[in-house]
């Protein structure tokens, strides 16, 4: 089975064994499992030596890539006895390692299926986001996701949880407890809940799909311009959809400008950038790839923008990959400005294969190129404006991220100048054209 996503994060059901284009921190193509060449590899170790074996022959961009010698790897790798799946998955990586890119790598069945989880955007759980009371050490809700079971059953911001199901989340990690909540769809979990005008008392929640939001926005009144502040988090394969949404919403709420943070968002699916990059820009190029064999594939805009007002986007070192791309797009076609400081500089993209025994490879089969045609590999995007922050600039962000885009964020004040600046300067500040409907074209 065969099937590109375009755009929408990949369904845990579909993406175990289907392909999808995708481009993370990995740039993403998710495939089924090749078949191991020799029958008798089948029930043994060998067999995911093998299919990964094989997958890298076929798809592997590396500028050293010597196939002579990864033959000669292969024979080396199958005469060896494996007692374990651990001991293969330890000879796996090494191989791997030996190829020199970062990007190609094994995957353990369960960092493939955080993978998954990740790259489609959705889980299995309750739709509550936690964190640790930095006072109390208290497992804490922040805010249950709007339609989950959470909100559902009536959990509030700001409700101590102090067990599920039955274990103590004392000396619990977010993610431990966030581990603890996943499961299968249908299945139920237990919280014991405190709340001071209620005291303790229980919910048991029902698990169900979730679609985890990857995009959040909001309307900021500056002076006498108004500011649409958005920030993306990843290219999940919900991502579009959000950002459709959130354009929309803030375009009936006649903002005049807007901005996208990017910072720290280290990718997601190829498509998911493509088809964000059209509602910014109603022509031009977007991206270019290039595989082994010389297949050259190219992305352009496609007159389905649903707004030409004012925007600045806002990069750091970290924003990677898919970032990269719609970042490059928006900068060299003129469409928006670029502030902040020098992205990460990941130029390839990978294709995630499940494996046979649920485990995964993640393995570069391309490169991509921005509009200017540069190669970005190890080099990243230089902003328009570049303001690096200093170190404690960087920390305060980082501990307190509801700092960011506000007067207390450099990156963001730069932005609100420009688009200031930008909205001043149009004639008589003329109506904002209604939203284009993407559904209609």
């Amino acid at each position: 089975m065969k099937r590109i996503l375009n755009p929408s994060f990949l369904s845990p059901s579909l993406l175990a064994k289907g392909t999808f284009a995708a481009l993370g921190f990995t740039a993403l193509v998710i495939a089924g499992a090749a078949p191991a060449v020799k029958a008798s590899l089948t029930d043994s170790p060998k067999a995911v030596v093998d299919e990964v074996w094989q997958i890298v022959n076929n798809e592997f961009v590396g500028y050293e890539f010597n196939q002579d010698a990864w033959q000669a790897q292969r024979e080396e790798l199958l005469d060896r006895e494996y007692r374990t799946q651990q001991d293969a998955y330890d000879a796996i990586r090494q191989a791997l390692r030996d190829l020199g890119d970062p990007y190609t790598r094994f995957l353990s069945p369960r960092e493939f299926q955080d993978l998954t989880n990740q790259t489609t955007g959705e889980l299995s759980g309750v739709g509550v986001r936690l964190t640790v009371d930095e006072d109390a050490g208290v497992l804490t809700v922040v805010e249950p996701l709007e339609d989950t079971p959470a909100s559902a059953a009536g959990l509030e911001s700001g409700d101590r949880i102090l067990r599920i199901d039955g274990k103590p989340t004392a000396l619990m990690t977010v993610e431990q407890a966030s581990d603890l909540m996943r499961g299968p769809e249908g299945t139920t979990v237990t919280l014991q809940i405190s709340r001071p005008e209620r005291g303790l008392f229980e919910l048991t929640l029902t698990r169900a799909q979730i679609e985890v939001p990857v995009l959040t926005y909001s309307l900021r009144q500056e002076d006498n311009a108004r500011i649409g502040y958005m920030k993306l988090d990843e290219f999940s394969s919900h991502a579009a959809e959000q950002m459709e949404k959130a354009i929309q919403k803030l375009s009936e709420e006649n903002v005049q400008a807007f901005v996208l943070d990017l910072r720290g968002n280290p990718g997601g699916l190829l498509f998911a950038s493509v088809d964000i990059a059209r509602m910014w820009m109603e022509t031009g190029p977007i991206v270019r790839t290039v595989d082994r064999k010389g297949g050259d594939r190219s992305y352009d805009a496609n007159r389905t923008a649903l707004t030409q007002l004012p925007l600045v986007v806002l990069v750091d070192g970290n924003s990677a990959s898919a970032s990269e791309i719609l970042a490059g797009a928006l900068k060299d076609n003129g469409r928006a400005t670029l502030v902040g400081s020098r992205t990460y500089g990941k130029g390839t993209v990978q294709s995630v294969h499940s494996l046979s025994d649920e485990s995964g490879l993640a393995v570069t089969i391309s490169r991509y190129y921005p509009p200017s045609g540069i190669n970005i590999n190890n080099n990243g995007i230089a902003p328009n404006i570049e303001i690096d922050l200093t170190r404690d600039q960087q920390r305060l962000l980082v501990v307190n991220p509801a700092l960011r885009g506000t007067g207390r964020d450099p990156h963001y004040l730069q932005a609100l100048g420009i688009l200031q600046a930008a909205i001043a300067n149009q004639p008589n500040n003329p109506a904002i054209p209604a939203p284009i409907s993407r559904t209609e074209q």
